[in-house]
């Protein structure tokens, strides 16, 4: 159970920490050090963040549902993760301080990828009767359900495989399930590096399925962004340039993610970048409004999430995403 005087207090330390040194922002992603991190590296070594007078110091992540309570505890007071799971844990714990404030992927990465030699096909119906592999703090997994029922798929056919995030693609790979779910630019690569022939995988982004939500987005804990206000319109700003770059230059920005993971392939993590550029953030409507949502998209979206989801408390997506630290029409990548 989530105790918002404990929150209150974590929040607090944070703010009082910050009062000695506004300019240290650590910052949560959702994930490893690959390709679609290579944004914020560039923000840091174009000296963007720096500009805005911060110093921004990022830390890995094990999913979303790791992500989150970082934030709402006060840990840090900046992250990256799904904003579905962040409606979902605002519901859970009422008065809980976070909330999103930058949209990052307009069209979300979730998605089932599947070996065509074990049967899976780009019809969703082709996952009934095989084995689905599955890590239960997957953003992809925590949305499975609504893809399921757009597509009426029958659950009772599909045997759900709980599976660690390190062990979910090596499973596809050696055949011991006929799919997984997981964000379409991380799996996809990580199996065909593990020696699946890509004409062997299928991809079925939920979004082309019938899934209309939204994707990842940057996060704070609302304590600290009501005290530090500029620190955060500041942090936005220096990330959409960063994304911008990556944008016009997807190789040349993960060189910066080079340098903090120097074991990675670069060539797989620049065809990573590209895959999320061009699938997930670089839409028509966000090359001109970078970092904004559509309301209406986004009450959709709470209604999509209830096919699946029983709420406890009435939604309010006001709770869920602001748009009072970004400039009037978000930013810019063009």
């Amino acid at each position: 159970m989530f105790h918002r005087a404990v929150l209150t207090a974590a929040a607090l330390t944070l703010i009082g920490g910050a009062a000695s040194a506004q300019t240290d922002v650590p910052f949560a992603l959702d994930w490893k050090f690959e390709g679609p991190a290579a944004p914020y590296f560039v923000a840091i070594d174009k000296g963007y963040f720096e500009e805005k007078g911060l110093s921004v110091e990022i830390s890995e992540g094990a999913g979303s549902l790791d992500a989150i309570p970082k934030i709402a505890t006060g840990a840090f007071p900046i992250g990256f993760a799904d904003i579905n799971s962040v409606i979902k844990f605002l519901d859970q714990n009422p008065g809980a301080p976070v909330t999103g404030v930058m949209m990052i992927y307009d069209k979300p990465p979730f998605a089932v990828i599947g070996r065509g030699s074990l049967g899976i096909t780009d019809d969703p119906k082709s996952l009934e009767g095989k084995v689905l592999g599955a890590p239960p703090p997957d953003g992809a997994w925590a949305q499975f359900p609504i893809f399921a029922a757009e597509n009426d798929l029958d659950m009772d056919a599909i045997t759900v495989e709980p599976v660690g995030f390190p062990t979910r693609e090596p499973m596809l790979a050696e055949g011991n399930v006929a799919s997984i779910t997981g964000f379409s630019f991380t799996s996809y690569l990580n199996a065909a590096r593990l020696g699946v022939e890509e004409d062997d995988l299928v991809t079925l982004l939920m979004a082309d399925y019938g899934v209309d939500l939204y994707g990842n987005a940057i996060i704070v804990n609302t304590d600290f962004a009501a005290e530090n206000p500029d620190v955060v319109k500041g942090f936005l700003e220096a990330v959409a340039m960063g994304w911008k770059d990556a944008i016009a230059d997807p190789a040349t920005a993960v060189t910066s993610l080079m340098e903090r993971n120097p074991a990675a392939d670069a060539d797989l993590e620049t065809r990573r970048l590209q895959l999320s550029i061009d699938a997930n953030v670089a839409t028509e409507a966000a090359m001109s409004a970078f970092g904004t949502i559509d309301e209406a998209r986004m009450d959709s979206a709470i209604e999509q999430i209830k096919l699946t989801y029983e709420f406890q408390n009435e939604p309010d997506a006001s709770l869920y995403f602001t748009e009072e630290y970004l400039p009037e029409g978000g930013f810019s990548l063009e």
